[in-house]
């Protein structure tokens, strides 16, 4: 993409709105413009992020076994009254009522909905297990909106819901989403640390949330930091077979958030020089929840003896749209936002030092479409403006490599390339540098692990 034909409105004042760094950094990267209190608009360079985080969601769901689907946003009440929720759930449910003066919901969740579209099509114990997902938006009323999308009113959001028999075959189900959601944030460039959680108004009594650790968190936690350095399950993980020990791995060494946290307990158990004690973002959680759905709306099968029984459930959610802040708060200096490649807008911005400088011109144009042919996602700063400016863009859209492209080099037959994370940069010739990104990008994406 060359940016003289983008949209990329970036601002060089940070908005008096913005509490938090990766508020700030979204509005002036030009990823976000707000159109009333918590919600939100994605621009461009925003939105290929999301769709970034929504295909790395999408590719770790589907081989964990995940089916997808898509269900409506509007939601019939009736529903609702079935599981004893509508009345229960609070002001953050935004309801209306239709022409028909029929009582709707915009969805904060989708418990009733898919339990529904089960019960009215699943009959037998032979066609479980099974786990249907969607990513869709939702609305919950917040009281007091903030910190950008981190906590917006309409949000974009994976929930997946299994379905089992039995409890013994629901926590094999929930361990699948345990075990996903490892590799789903560790391809993102994040460690996420898996901690007891509350349930909540979803029910049930097992559940954990998946934190990131950030100095700006909005929660403390406490955490053992060997779980820092702790192997994700791999790419080729058996899904199928007993995921026991990777759940074990991850939850035997002690974690747990400030709501959670049996400070003696911590203390015994975790070494003092192993002890952190920091601020963290919950950027996902999972529920396991029994039969707390599927009894009061009949969502039976018939068991090998032919008994209807009500199946047992779980959730599994994640929030796309609060996920892409987080990986900011993460992963940010002072000039701006440091991506991972893997979820990256652009993986490298090529920039041209001298748009003015014939040689100049040809060269770019040149490595733009080697770039490209090579399958780099390459932003092309081919503006009109100084250097200072392209730099300071670059940089606070954080993408994460720049191949920089100027009379001086070219003179040499080079260009230098800079890493955005490190800030190292290095002199490579003309006939190497497609080739010298590529060895360094294509591990950072994070497809093969």
């Amino acid at each position: 993409m060359r940016l003289s034909k983008y949209f990329l409105p970036v601002l060089k004042e940070t908005p008096k709105e913005a509490e938090i760094v990766s508020h700030r950094l979204m509005l002036r990267a030009a990823m976000l413009k707000q159109e009333a209190s918590g919600l939100y608009a994605w621009l461009p360079l925003g939105y290929r992020v999301l769709r970034k985080v929504q295909n790395i969601i999408e590719q770790e769901q589907d081989r964990a076994g995940a089916i997808e689907l898509l269900m409506p946003t509007l939601q019939p009440a009736d529903l609702w009254r079935e599981s004893g929720r509508y009345d229960a759930y609070g002001k953050e449910m935004l309801r209306v009522t239709d022409r028909h003066e029929r009582d709707m919901l915009y969805g904060p969740t989708n418990e009733e909905m898919i339990t529904s579209i089960f019960r009215s099509n699943v009959k037998s114990y032979k066609d479980l297990p099974l786990n249907l997902y969607h990513i869709q938006w939702k609305f919950r009323d917040e009281i007091r909106p903030r910190f950008g999308t981190m906590r917006s009113r309409e949000f974009l959001m994976k929930d997946a819901y299994s379905f089992d028999l039995d409890k013994e075959a629901s926590v094999k189900s929930y361990h699948r989403m345990f075990v996903s959601y490892l590799r789903t944030y560790y391809r993102m460039g994040l460690t996420a640390i898996p901690m007891q959680a509350e349930t909540g108004p979803i029910g049930g009594d097992l559940s954990h949330e998946f934190i990131v650790l950030a100095d700006t968190g909005e929660s403390g936690v406490f955490c053992d930091k060997a779980l820092l350095d702790q192997p994700i399950p791999p790419k080729d993980v058996d899904y199928d077979g007993d995921l026991t020990s990777y759940v074990n791995d991850w939850t035997k060494l002690y974690a747990a958030t400030e709501d959670m946290i049996d400070m003696d307990k911590f203390q015994a158990e975790v070494p003092e020089e192993r002890r952190v004690e920091a601020r963290g973002i919950e950027v996902g959680q999972v529920f396991y929840f029994g039969t707390k759905y599927s009894e009061p709306m009949g969502a039976t099968v018939a068991d090998a003896n032919g008994k209807d029984v009500p199946v047992h459930m779980g959730s599994y959610g994640i929030g796309l749209t609060r996920l892409v802040p987080a990986i900011i708060e993460a992963s940010h200096d002072d000039d701006g936002i440091i991506w991972p490649v893997s979820v990256a807008p652009f993986e490298l911005a090529l920039i041209n030092l001298k748009t003015g400088d014939e040689s100049c011109v040809e060269q770019c144009d040149a490595l733009y479409q080697q770039l490209e042919n090579a399958g780099i996602e390459v932003l092309y700063d081919d503006r009109d403006m100084g250097a200072g400016g392209k730099f300071a863009t670059a940089d606070l859209i954080g993408l994460p490599y720049q191949m920089i492209v100027g009379p001086r080099g070219l003179k040499n037959n080079e260009v230098e390339i800079k890493n955005r994370k490190t800030g190292d940069r290095t002199n490579v010739s003309l006939e190497q540098a497609v080739d010298f990104l590529l060895e360094r990008i294509v591990p950072e994406r994070r497809q093969d692990i």
